[in-house]
């Protein structure tokens, strides 16, 4: 994984670069639980996010039952999991987090690029899925996507998603029901792809309200939980175009 230099004048070589607006001076910092086996890669990803102003690292666990012991302890936001740990493995934790923190965003930072732990990192109620080997370039973005509900996938799980859709599709496990209106998949489709409920009143002309009373109503009817899930199924529905 490629880590920050440390050193000061890595630091002092571009001061005036700019960087995403802060989160911070709207609300707190968003405070972040670190897991990872390896004391050396934790380091390195605390460089990464605690020299942003809207991220804190607040907690550190050397293993998946350390982590959940530290989501206990501490009042954190997000967990950043590895998925390879002892004891209790990334994925492992992840489940028994979302159980015991329903309010916790979970993202998986991982070396393994693999469809599998892909997958299974979904099912385990995480919202995002970054590798080490880009982390210096990933990480910040996809921590800001977790706390705005935003899925935050690297491009080869996004064509795993489709492919594993396709799949699903030649082997009779997708309906054709269409069970939404048209508005209704309208908004879905803007949701999936990122937009804002303000954004999708601007562009389909109607009140913020109404783009949220929409949203309730996808969840509901679909008996889905989050924007992840919303995603997941919009993709499924080829609302989404690859």
């Amino acid at each position: 994984m490629t880590m920050p230099d440390p050193s000061p004048s890595s630091e002092s070589s571009s001061p005036s670069e700019p960087r995403e607006p802060s989160q911070a001076s709207a609300a707190s910092k968003i405070r972040i639980l670190l897991a990872d086996d390896h004391a050396l890669v934790r380091r390195g990803v605390r460089l990464i996010l605690d020299r942003e102003p809207d991220l804190e690292v607040v907690a550190e666990a050397g293993d998946g039952a350390e982590a959940i012991d530290m989501a206990r302890a501490h009042e954190a936001d997000l967990a950043v999991l590895d998925i390879a740990m002892p004891r209790l493995t990334g994925l492992q934790a992840a489940r028994e987090l979302a159980a015991l923190k329903p309010g916790l965003r979970i993202l998986m930072l991982t070396m393994h690029d693999n469809e599998q732990y892909l997958f299974q990192a979904l099912k385990s109620g995480a919202c995002g899925y970054v590798l080490k080997s880009v982390a210096d370039r990933d990480l910040v973005a996809a921590c800001r996507a977790a706390m705005r509900d935003e899925p935050f996938l690297y491009p080869g799980a996004v064509t795993a998603l489709i492919r594993n859709y396709l799949d699903r599709v030649r082997h009779g496990e997708e309906t054709s029901d269409h069970i939404l209106t048209p508005r209704e998949e309208e908004v879905l489709k803007l949701v999936a792809e990122g937009h804002s409920s303000k954004e999708i009143a601007e562009i389909l002309f109607i009140s913020i309200k109404t783009v949220q009373r929409h949203r309730a109503n996808l969840l509901q009817k679909l008996g889905l939980r989050d924007r992840l899930e919303l995603t997941r199924y919009a993709i499924r529905a080829g609302l989404i175009e690859p």
